[in-house]
């Protein structure tokens, strides 16, 4: 009798653990795959790609910066693909209303006679490209605000569910170009990163310009699904972090705020305002993906140390005494490194 009473809870466990397994080698073969995809269509870009891929298993939003041409919207129509997501482009502009972006209620014949009916807008897909966000005004940026956060957009007090899994990725150009309007503070801290695309190099340009003035490149292949990166989701929360490292990630959040008992004198001179608690939250969610990504059960000091630029270089905002000394945040977050004292190893 206690045979059979712990068999049933004894073979779902085990098929769980097999599943869970499967998936975790799934996810480490197929970076190679993703790799191989998104190079028939981007050259170079290496860093920023799998900071996109960590925010995308970590079920994360990213905010990316760079200049125009450097294959953005490219990049992120391509992911989509590969994970075979409904994608929806936004091109964000200074006329650009929030209804535009959520949905609006129209009045509508219907076999019960007229009424008003929700239509809904392109927010309403897998991933979502917010192109050029910073070209639009803050009131429309924060259309995105709910969506981001409750995964669900509310009209008219009725609200409406957006499919899963939903990412945005939204495009900036540099603040310092004409026609450019800050994000405010509240929306900027939803974005889990915030990737830098830099220029190629000259060899890698070579080849993007050989590329796209000779023939079409091959299509893109889907590899994963809307399912498949659900469950990865999940899989990353499960990733074991120990405390210290925990600890590490809650410390470097904390000494970036000015004005706090242990921030270091740099932060006090040039920091107006520093990272909030969810930084170190996402600090910890990517690097749990970054070590899944890489076949490790376990997370490691350089996983956190590698990802604080990307985590906190959209929450710090350093004053007029930083940029009159040529002090930018990337620099900022170098001088946190090396002050917060890194954990041993676990």
């Amino acid at each position: 009798m206690n045979a059979s009473a712990q068999s049933p809870s004894t073979e779902p466990a085990a098929s769980t653990l097999n599943e869970d397994r499967q998936a975790v080698e799934r996810l480490s073969a197929g970076r190679a795959r993703i790799e191989a995809e998104l190079g028939k269509v981007i050259v170079g870009q290496r860093e920023a790609i799998e900071q996109i891929l960590l925010a995308l298993f970590a079920g994360g939003h990213c905010l990316i910066t760079g200049a125009p041409g450097l294959a953005k919207t490219l990049l992120v129509k391509s992911i989509a693909q590969i994970f075979h997501l409904k994608f929806q482009r936004v091109q964000f502009t200074p006329d650009l209303m929030p209804a535009d972006i959520t949905g609006t209620e129209i009045l509508q014949e219907t076999a019960e006679g007229r009424k008003m009916v929700f239509v809904h807008g392109p927010v309403f897909a897998n991933m979502i490209l917010a192109d050029e966000i910073n070209r639009t005004p803050p009131k429309t940026q924060a259309a995105l605000l709910e969506a981001m956060q409750e995964h669900q957009v509310t009209a008219a007090g009725i609200r409406h569910g957006l499919p899963e899994p939903f990412y945005v990725l939204a495009t900036q150009n540099p603040i310092e170009m004409e026609g450019t309007y800050p994000l405010p503070e509240a929306q900027l801290d939803r974005f889990m990163f915030n990737v830098v695309i830099n220029y190629l190099s000259e060899d890698d340009e070579v080849a993007v310009v050989e590329r796209t003035t000779a023939r079409h490149p091959a299509a893109i292949e889907p590899i994963f699904t809307g399912e498949d990166v659900l469950r990865f989701h999940e899989l990353v929360r499960q990733v074991p972090i120990a405390q210290n490292l925990v600890r590490y990630a809650v410390r470097l959040a904390a000494s970036s705020r000015p004005q706090q008992v242990g921030a270091p004198a740099f932060v006090n001179d040039w920091v107006s305002w520093g990272a909030g608690t969810r930084a170190a939250q996402f600090l910890a969610l990517g690097a749990k993906a970054r070590a899944l990504l890489r076949g490790r059960t376990h997370v490691s000091a350089e996983d956190i140390r590698t990802l604080a630029a990307p985590v906190l270089r959209h929450r710090i905002l350093v004053n007029y005494r930083a940029e009159a000394e040529g002090t930018n945040v990337d620099a900022v977050v170098r001088r946190l490194l090396e002050s917060v004292s890194e954990p041993g190893a676990s």
